[in-house]
């Protein structure tokens, strides 16, 4: 079987943890950040996990990882 090519936008969005769940970044921490709380932008700042819904497409976009 050939390799599989890492997707190079996945690996730069999404880590592997050492159980090997899927880590990734909070969205809405950009702009217009007047309008949202503290305690809103201070836990969009922590990772969270790829739901199970996602996890088979972006286990297979970084293989290697």
């Amino acid at each position: 079987m050939p390799k599989l090519k890492t997707h190079k936008g996945a690996a730069k969005r999404f880590k592997l943890t050492a159980t090997g769940k899927v880590k990734r970044g909070r969205s809405h921490l950009r702009h217009i950040l007047t309008s949202k709380s503290k305690k809103r932008k201070r836990n969009l700042g922590s990772p969270a996990l790829v739901s199970d819904g996602d996890l088979r497409k972006v286990k297979r976009m970084i293989p290697y990882q």
